[in-house]
């Protein structure tokens, strides 16, 4: 068995979403990252995880990113696949595995950052707490995450209040 992960960095992240275009969405990035996994392993037939609300346009759109010699591959894209195909469940927990292994290599290097979402109040702090003590966010920061214009905002604003 073959397998291939693909690892999208938060600066190609940023590129991609900020100076992409028309392809601005974080959907078209993940279907050309998926097209370059399944370029490598060129399965006759791949069952992905949709991550536009549309699944037929996503299978689509990873086909698109694929080179013309692959564009008869047969994809079945559907929501919570992981749910429905083997394949794709084993994939979902071979990328959480190696997550939690990269995030755990974070944590060493820029301490307890919290889970990483918003909703999270360790998050949150770490990002607060980075910031005002440094000029700049860490490189495992997206900027062009929502967040991150909005904690700018609040944070601007309190260095004029002081």
């Amino acid at each position: 068995m073959k397998v291939n992960l693909v690892e999208a960095q938060p600066k190609e992240i940023d590129d991609f979403v900020l100076h992409g275009g028309r392809l601005r969405k974080l959907n078209f990035l993940e279907a050309r990252m998926m097209a370059s996994v399944l370029q490598d392993l060129a399965p006759m037939e791949a069952y992905v995880d949709a991550s536009d609300v549309n699944e037929a346009r996503y299978g689509a759109t990873i086909r698109e990113f694929l080179p013309e010699n692959l564009r008869g591959m047969k994809i079945f894209s559907e929501h919570h696949a992981d749910r429905t195909f083997p394949v794709v469940s084993a994939a979902s927990i071979i990328a959480k595995v190696k997550r939690d292994g990269r995030v755990e290599e974070l944590r060493k290097e820029y301490g307890d950052f919290g889970s990483g979402y918003m909703t999270d109040p360790k998050t949150m702090h770490f990002l607060r707490t980075w910031r005002r003590t440094h000029a700049q966010y860490p490189p495992i920061v997206r900027m062009s995450w929502k967040t991150i214009k909005e904690l700018e905002a609040e944070l601007g604003q309190s260095r004029l209040g002081t």
